[in-house]
């Protein structure tokens, strides 16, 4: 697995608001258009989107998962560069002590992804297919 974090998605309870807090608050730049159920801002270094908590438990059908506002309402993910990666991310995981919380398959988004949790339960998803990967190992945004 490469050194990176490709996206950070906080869940939050009103995606309009926190849209205003990141975008007109701070002046993070973001594509977002009301009705299209996330957020992605251009950052440095990473990705950082908005995501309704309900849609993202639905992402997730593991009922010990319930994703909140705050420390539980995080996932982390991790893009690869090629479909078969994420098999092998996945399996790394696993055999260093991750917890399977999602296998890998194919995503309505059009890509494939899985979800892992760390030992201390923290939630990763391994995900192909959503952006390219520039060379240096961000994501391309449109």
């Amino acid at each position: 697995m490469e050194p990176r974090i490709s996206l950070i998605t906080l869940g939050v309870s009103n995606l309009e608001r926190s849209v205003h807090f990141y975008r007109d608050g701070l002046g993070w730049p973001t594509s977002y258009e009301p009705g299209q159920g996330v957020a992605f801002f251009k950052t440095w270094g990473s990705v950082f989107a908005l995501y309704p908590l309900e849609e993202m438990a639905k992402e997730i059908p593991d009922g010990s998962f319930t994703p909140q506002a705050g420390a539980c309402g995080i996932t982390l993910a991790h893009n690869c560069r090629e479909r078969q990666d994420v098999d092998t991310v996945m399996a790394q995981a696993i055999a260093a002590g991750g917890q399977l919380r999602k296998a890998a398959s194919d995503t309505f988004w059009g890509g494939y992804s899985g979800y892992f949790s760390d030992p201390d339960g923290y939630v990763w998803e391994i995900a192909w297919g959503a952006f390219p990967i520039g060379e240096d190992g961000h994501l391309i945004l449109p």
